[in-house]
């Protein structure tokens, strides 16, 4: 008879756990964008251990996956200081954009790379090739007036003329997705201007490309102030298609004749903010049959829809977050992960179904290295919050199968609000959050109002609402946990990075249920926020917030640094000494504010990091000071 191992009573959060600080930044990379070159797949590898350096990986059905990018490059474009869409392939040759110069270079196979762009001010994303004219298509953002906004504008650069660089369109702040239609004859793109950000609203536009290249009748299609156009693509019969969230929800239509329709209506989004260039939900595997993935809730699917009929059939898999959407003829490719598994480039054969794990982010795999027991499934949750409204969370209970608490006690609880703000949390496998619940401290995933993947009108509850709405949020799962005896109410933490920082801190701030904090670089200063951050962001918080203008009284109202009076509990700062998008000085103001006040506050600052930490060490560290601080705020022993 199979008998139960007796577990050892040990308060919550000293459990000894499998999952260290060493083994997450041992074996974890992050996968990004996918590329198909005739029987060739790409992707990139953002890799902590060698610095957070972004490598091309090709995988060849002869020769497995081999490096592209040599150990002195770095696939990393700057352009809205997100980047994205860093590189492109044809017949083998690859061009990509270089960190560290941002110039854009082209690696034949066997050469080195050979840089086509001779400007260090400038910077490229979102490569595409033309064929047709041997050019190179892509976004241009331009730094060389330094004491003004850079200026964005798609460009072709001519690989047969000395790569001469000249601007196809100009004229608005913001430009993104070039497509070729099949025959070569038209160029579409997405457009945006200040003050909305690409989720808001865009414009889709259709150029006819005349013989030397340039661009000749421009259409507007689609798209406008209040309407968000997502990934524009051209099916193989030259019909285009796009994702609009016209009904309130992101779904796909197609342009046919001068008329557009939907091609299927679901209250479902199929789109994704624009953070990043060359993100990819839908492609075409015949001219009449797409393959794309939507998000309900939170959970990602993958479905095939017949262009014709309209007509969506699901195809099963065990992946509930799916991304970078490719296909090729018979397969699709993509970055899929469970809560049980990490993110994986995977490739799934359009017959019969079958999938193929071709790379993992992980190297640690759940029942081999870890036992699954160990493992806490996330469970999907709505609660009420404001206004009559509900809101959405993750909650991973404590789980480790070697221990257990006294009866009588409950869990600490840590609150994870997201970055973004307009972005998302998923439950995908994720070992940092493990690295938590398997030490007994719960966790509370939140996608507050303001979240993707839940409709425009879900998206927009953040409108001149920022500071409250997501902070209202946080605090109304925390209050349903406790009601519901899940969690200890007496120590409850929340942490974020970046605007989840921000929410950090303003929950931190302006109410009193959380007992500690830590603020990943993390905004502190509203109208320091505006007048120092980059161009995509600066007018970002005219919605968010209000626009902005000397002596807007809502800016210091939101503002934690201008009432720190209000903050009596400890916080841990982390923040990268590089970061252009949050700069120190906003977590250096909260810092001294707090040592003035007398609180307990540590700070730590990382030399060569910018917005998010890439480099394993520091994320080690990082990881360790976080628990090494609540240990002495909830007053827990740590063990190993």
């Amino acid at each position: 008879m199979h008998m139960n191992p007796i577990k050892k009573l040990t308060p919550y959060g000293s459990w000894r756990s499998p999952v260290t600080s060493d083994m997450i930044v041992s074996g974890t990379i992050r996968l990004e964008q996918i590329v198909i070159d005739g029987p060739d797949i790409y992707w990139i590898e953002n890799r902590p251990k060698e610095g957070g350096r972004y490598v091309i990986v090709r995988h060849s059905p002869d020769t497995q996956s081999t490096d592209i990018t040599p150990p002195l490059f770095n696939a990393r474009t700057r352009v809205h200081e997100y980047g994205g869409g860093s590189f492109t392939v044809a017949k083998g040759i690859t061009y990509f954009s270089n960190f560290d110069d941002q110039r854009l270079y082209r690696q034949i196979p066997g050469s080195d790379p050979h840089p086509l762009t001779p400007e260090p001010d400038h910077r490229f994303a979102d490569i595409i090739i033309d064929n047709t004219r041997n050019n190179l298509i892509c976004v241009r953002e331009d730094h060389t007036h330094t004491k003004q906004e850079p200026t964005n504008t798609l460009v072709s650069i001519d690989l047969d003329l000395d790569n001469e660089c000249r601007v196809l369109v100009s004229g608005h702040d913001f430009y993104s997705s070039p497509r070729l239609s099949p025959n070569g004859s038209h160029l579409a793109w997405l457009t945006w201007n200040h003050p909305n950000m690409p989720w808001d609203g865009t414009q889709l536009w259709i150029g006819e490309i005349e013989k030397d290249g340039s661009i000749g009748r421009i259409d507007k299609i689609a798209g406008g102030i209040d309407e968000s156009i997502f990934q524009p693509e051209w099916s193989p019969d030259g019909t285009l298609y796009f994702v609009s969230d016209k009904s309130g929800w992101w779904n796909l239509y197609c342009r046919n004749n001068e008329n557009i329709k939907p091609v299927c209506q679901m209250e479902a989004e199929f789109g994704l903010p624009q953070w990043v260039f060359g993100q990819s939900t839908y492609s075409f595997a015949s001219k009449n049959r797409i393959i794309c993935t939507y998000t309900k809730k939170g959970t990602w699917y993958l479905a095939s829809i017949d262009t014709v009929s309209g007509k969506l059939d699901m195809i099963n898999t065990p992946y509930t977050s799916i991304g970078y959407l490719k296909s090729a003829p018979g397969y699709i490719i993509f970055i899929g992960g469970s809560p049980t598994g990490a993110p994986s480039v995977v490739r799934l054969d359009l017959d019969t179904h079958k999938m193929h794990e071709m790379r993992c982010s992980s190297e640690i795999v759940v029942g081999v290295d870890i036992d699954i027991n160990y493992l806490s499934k996330p469970k999907p949750i709505e609660y009420p919050t404001e206004h009559g409204l509900t809101a959405n969370a993750f909650f991973y209970p404590p789980r480790n199968p070697e221990f257990a608490a006294a009866p009588d006690e409950k869990p600490p609880l840590l609150v994870i609000s997201h970055g973004g703000p307009t972005a998302s949390t998923s439950d995908t496998f994720n070992l940092m959050i493990q690295y938590w619940t398997t030490r007994g401290i719960a966790v509370l995933d939140v996608n507050y109002g303001g979240s993707t993947g839940y409709g425009r009108q879900y998206r927009q509850r953040l409108d001149g609402q920022w500071g409250i709405v997501d902070v209202d949020d946080c605090v109304n799962g925390v209050r349903f946990l406790i009601k519901q005896g899940k969690v200890d109410s007496k120590r409850l933490a929340i942490k974020g990075g970046s605007a989840g920082g921000y929410t950090t801190l303003c929950a931190l701030t302006f109410r009193n249920i959380f007992k500690a904090g830590a603020s990943y670089y993390g905004v502190s200063d509203l109208e320091a926020m505006v007048k120092d951050t980059h161009k995509f962001e600066s007018r970002y918080l005219d919605r968010l917030i209000g626009p902005f203008y000397e002596g807007n009284k809502l800016y210091s109202e939101r503002s934690p640094i201008d009432h720190i009076e209000r903050l009596s509990c400890p916080v841990i700062f982390f923040q990268g000494l590089e970061d252009k998008i949050v700069p120190p000085n906003q977590t250096e103001m909260m810092v001294d504010g707090m040592r003035v006040k007398g609180l307990p506050v540590e700070y730590i600052l990382f030399e060569g990091e910018q917005h998010g930490f890439r480099r394993a060490q520091n994320i080690k560290r990082a990881l360790d000071c976080e628990l090494d601080f609540y240990s002495k705020v909830f007053g827990f022993t740590l063990t190993g």
